[in-house]
């Protein structure tokens, strides 16, 4: 059932194995004369930590439902006698419920429940994933709070740590500043079944796991069946050196600390989820694998920015080159990676850019320009989706929260005009409008009973929505991104200075981060609460949002949607070109 667990997404990267294996040999003695080289014992092999990480990336005893049904003999290691039923079985699209056999049947949930790579590949409906599943919103642990879901899906991890001007954010929303914090916020949250108030709990049971495993497990035995004390002291005799740990991951288990192996836990698992990346072809960071990049390519087009250049400003040269007047584009029609020369994880689709890819291309790429504007043909989505990496790692409304709040056929239908009406608490606000309190925002571990309303799903009703950034920025109980939402927020205002808080606040509201356009066709439903199944209806979307932020209809909506004016016929042209940014990641 694991066989294809064991570093399949590492070994899509050729360049950083073969580099491992050769820091290996050397390690292992090729040095001259009587001055030995370190042995590997001692040094560890640089990249274990990655392999080490992927085996607790899909550990599924961390989780309270793992806690709370082991056997009577309480051996950590045996098979538990009912898996837990929210990772027995996968909706997929086109699967009618209960869906189809998860890999995890009979066991309790891990990373890999909601950040599936190659499990489905074969299975209708299925395919390959970008670390991300195919729920609207993942499914979660049932606990007396009643939740059977996470109010928002996964967001895809390949490109999620991508460096990051200012920093990196982790969620929909940016809770988590670090992928540390994300992995310790995953590891003693909600997704795993542990309560608000429960983190110290969760912190003891983990380390327990780590400190009583015999490496007897499945999941282990695609690991050389290690036990985790054994494989964390990095000096044992039977660790392969594939899997032997430097030494700044390495932990005594069996004498440090609870906090202690959790720490170690954690570490390992962000180097695993830190080389998640889309394939790159040498150094320089090219990408090659797209049909978009092998088109640049061929046309010796510039792949990336040049020293000191912004994504934006790359993004406009390459417009402009495109549209000179001597280009003659030389067109994409196979695949140079593949023998056979088409894609091997997008069945239906060929490996090619052609003109109507294109023509999307430069509609993505085209900005607004002095009036009067055009009726059509201007995407401005490089506005927030500069190339090459397609984000600006930045925080934007783009009206899907309101579109799901008044919008009948889609979420609670309250109305057309409800989200702009909902009353929203402040800091400082005037007479008789509230002001925000803890009890407005997420449930934490300093206040369990808070009662998220704001970071909620929307229900008919109810005033229960998702306000996305709002939750976090200055919320006491989130100190460590807040230093990184007030830099976005207040870049808006340069060259005038920043705004105070009262008013950063209210225009948080709704915002969520820009995500990443490569590979889209692997990571469908799209949006933090998958409200659209085609890429198709996102661009009409986002037609629809730009004439509400145009007709000051929509609450606090991206200025950038109002450079948006698109018309009917653009959107199939728009659509090639995203689905030429597919690739087969492994």
């Amino acid at each position: 059932m694991f066989a294809f667990y064991r570093r399949h997404t590492v070994f899509a990267h050729a360049v950083g194995i073969s580099s491992w294996i050769i820091v290996s040999l050397l390690l292992a003695g090729c040095g001259s004369g009587t001055d030995a080289p370190p042995s590997v014992a001692a040094t560890g092999t640089p990249g274990a930590q990655a392999d080490v990480g992927e085996r607790l990336f899909v550990e599924t005893r961390f989780s309270q439902f793992f806690k709370t049904h082991i056997p009577p003999s309480g051996n950590i290691n045996d098979p538990l006698p009912a898996g837990d039923p929210v990772v027995a079985k996968v909706l997929l699209p086109g699967s009618t419920p209960p869906g189809v056999a998860s890999p995890f049947a009979g066991m309790s949930m891990n990373c890999r429940s909601c950040h599936f790579v190659d499990e489905f590949v074969r299975v209708p409906g299925g395919g390959m994933r970008t670390y991300t599943d195919f729920a609207v919103r993942s499914p979660i642990p049932s606990r007396p709070d009643g939740k059977l879901t996470a109010p928002r899906n996964s967001p895809p991890l390949v490109n999620a740590s991508l460096n990051r001007p200012g920093g990196t954010l982790f969620h929909f929303d940016g809770e988590f500043s670090t992928l540390e914090d994300l992995i310790v916020g995953t590891f003693t949250g909600r997704n795993f079944g542990w309560l608000p108030g429960q983190k110290a709990e969760a912190i003891r049971h983990i380390a327990r796991v780590m400190r009583e495993d015999d490496g007897s497990g499945a999941i282990a035995q695609q690991f050389d069946g290690l036990s985790y004390s054994a494989l964390f002291t990095g000096a044992n005799p039977n660790i392969p050196d594939e899997l032997r740990l430097p030494p700044e991951f390495r932990v005594l288990i069996h004498s440090a600390s609870d906090q202690d192996i959790f720490d170690a836990v954690v570490k390992v698992v962000a180097a695993y989820v830190q080389q998640l990346q889309f394939s790159q072809s040498d150094d320089a960071g090219n990408l090659i694998r797209s049909p978009f990049d092998v088109f640049l390519s061929r046309n010796g087009l510039p792949q990336q920015p040049n020293n000191g250049e912004t994504p934006l400003d790359y993004s406009r040269r390459l417009l402009t080159l495109l549209n000179a007047p001597g280009f003659v584009p030389q067109f994409v029609t196979s695949n140079p990676n593949r023998q056979g020369g088409q894609f091997q994880f997008h069945p239906g689709q060929n490996f090619a850019f052609g003109t109507t890819e294109l023509a999307g291309l430069k509609i993505f790429l085209s900005e607004p320009p002095p009036p009067p504007v055009p009726a059509s043909g201007i995407g401005n989505c490089i506005a927030c989706h500069a190339a090459p990496n397609f984000t600006d790692f930045k925080l934007h409304n783009t009206g899907v929260t309101q579109r799901e709040y008044d919008d009948p056929a889609v979420g609670a239908g309250h109305a057309t005009g409800a989200f702009m009406a909902l009353l929203i608490p402040g800091l400082n606000p005037g007479p008789g409008l509230p002001a925000r309190t803890d009890n407005d925002l997420p449930a934490t571990e300093q206040h369990p009973g808070a009662s998220e309303r704001f970071r909620s799903i929307p229900t008919a009703g109810t005033t229960l929505t998702d306000l996305g950034v709002w939750n976090v920025f200055l919320n006491p109980d989130m100190p460590n991104p807040q230093d990184k939402i007030r830099a976005i927020l207040c870049d808006e205002h340069l060259p005038a200075a920043c705004p105070p808080d009262s008013v950063l606040l209210d225009e948080a509201i709704a915002r969520f981060k820009t995500p990443g356009l490569r590979d889209l066709s692997h990571s469908a439903p799209y949006m933090h609460n998958g409200q659209f199944a085609t890429l198709t209806d996102i661009i009409n979307f986002y037609i629809d949002a730009s004439d509400l932020a145009r007709a000051g209809t929509l609450r606090n909506g991206a200025v950038q949607l109002q450079g948006i004016t698109l018309a009917t016929g653009d959107v199939a042209s728009l659509v090639a070109f995203l689905r030429s940014l597919n690739e087969d990641y492994q």
